[in-house]
């Protein structure tokens, strides 16, 4: 299953490994444009704290980039124990919880992170981009990681394996990106359903 499955990249991930592939996200405009670019995956609108399927039917749930969008953790981390069947497994990506309790105080390689709100609050914030002459909005919740942390053990979910991605050297084609090879932007983390 994959869970804020956006216009369909992870499923079509799944699907080239040989996967058999649900995909559900809250957006009707991205299910519609997962089932466009990926006919062969049965893509649904749905609340990740609401899983329209039935108990212990799914062997991996991948949630990319998803958790830390969601309003209702506790929920969503409770469907998606509901769903797995026994050891199967949740692999999620968010954004990591250092990265979103802060920012640099400029582009230079060593510029000073600094965490003005504090780490333990938990609140809503937004990201602005800009690419292609397209200008978007990101809207996310920040959470400590015991937050997530706690969501799992009280759904029956053990953590196999965690992991902080630096950014690798390859990805560095500006002086402004290696800062973040300093602070990890991303949490990975498999969890299995005991």
């Amino acid at each position: 299953m994959d869970l804020g499955c956006g216009e369909g990249r992870v499923a079509r991930d799944l699907l080239a490994r040989g996967h058999r592939v649900v995909a559900f996200d809250g957006s009707p405009a991205l299910v519609a444009a997962a089932r466009d670019s990926t006919p062969s995956v049965a893509a649904e609108v749905a609340d990740a704290a609401a899983i329209p399927l039935p108990d212990a039917c799914a062997d991996l749930v991948v949630a990319f980039m998803t958790l830390h969008d969601v309003e209702d953790l506790d929920g969503a981390v409770h469907e998606i124990a509901r769903v797995l069947e026994p050891r199967g497994r949740l692999c999620f990506a968010i954004v990591h919880p250092m990265n979103s309790a802060g920012r640099f105080e400029g582009e230079a390689p060593n510029a000073p992170f600094r965490i003005d709100v504090g780490y333990l609050a938990r609140f809503d914030y937004s990201d602005r981009i800009e690419r292609d002459g397209l200008t978007m909005v990101f809207h996310s919740r920040h959470r400590p990681l015991a937050d997530y942390f706690a969501a799992l053990a009280a759904s029956g979910l053990v953590v196999e394996t965690l992991r902080e991605p630096a950014v690798p050297e390859r990805a560095v084609t500006s002086p402004a990106l290696r800062r973040w090879q300093r602070v990890p932007l991303f949490l990975h983390v498999l969890a299995r359903r005991a």
